[in-house]
């Protein structure tokens, strides 16, 4: 099945991508009519949109990832303010859109709003993003100032911290410390796609339990 982009359709298989040149009055023009629906994924990058439309491996990846990010935090007694696939905006520079985002020393801040203006909001705390497609780069993060970035391709969990206005790589989460969360957590979401999304995740807590 191709794709067709028409400017009343917009309809691309699972595990399509697209890129073609394009102004940034385009680019935001595509995404409010894209408005909130999750069902295909908008960057802007070199003159380019780039859609995606992810596979159902993707979205599992994705969950899995934000269920067991909850169980750490209910495990560590962080409280916080969860968000699934959304556009981090800002005024004149291209969105992103993580898979899943979690306030949890800035989640006063933003309970009760139905919107997010990262011109005003602080942004979250956590951003995580499924990479199937090599759409993500971590430097489309940098207007956004993200503490931290997690992303999860080809089986590793890259863990990223906003330090001195650049993202550097590390080995651990500040946000779980002592807690191998690059070593643990592929195991649960490779996990999960073998053996079910429930069964993962009960495995997981009993192994912090031990």
């Amino acid at each position: 099945m191709l794709p067709t982009i028409t400017p009343d359709t917009l309809d691309l298989p699972a595990g399509t991508r697209v890129e073609f040149p394009a102004t940034f009055a385009e680019y935001e023009a595509l995404l409010k009519r894209l408005g909130d629906r999750a069902a295909l994924r908008l960057r802007f990058r070199d003159n380019h949109i780039l859609l995606m439309a992810p596979l159902p491996e993707h979205g599992n990846q994705a969950d899995s990832l934000s269920d067991l990010v909850k169980v750490l935090l209910r495990k560590t007694g962080q409280d916080w303010q969860g968000y699934g696939v959304m556009t981090l905006r800002k005024r004149g520079v291209p969105g992103v859109e993580p898979d899943a985002s979690f306030y949890i020393q800035n989640r006063q801040a933003v309970l009760g709003k139905p919107r997010l203006d990262l011109d005003i909001d602080p942004p979250p705390d956590l951003a995580i993003e499924t990479d199937l497609t090599s759409i993500t780069r971590i430097e489309d993060y940098l207007p956004f100032a993200v503490p931290e970035v997690w992303i999860y391709k080809a089986g590793r969990l890259a863990i990223y911290r906003f330090v001195a206005g650049r993202y550097a790589a590390q080995n651990e989460s500040q946000i779980f410390p002592e807690i191998p969360v690059a070593d643990l957590l592929p195991v649960y979401v490779k996990r999960a796609w073998q053996v079910g999304s429930s069964l993962a995740l009960r495995e997981f807590e009993q192994v912090l339990e031990a």
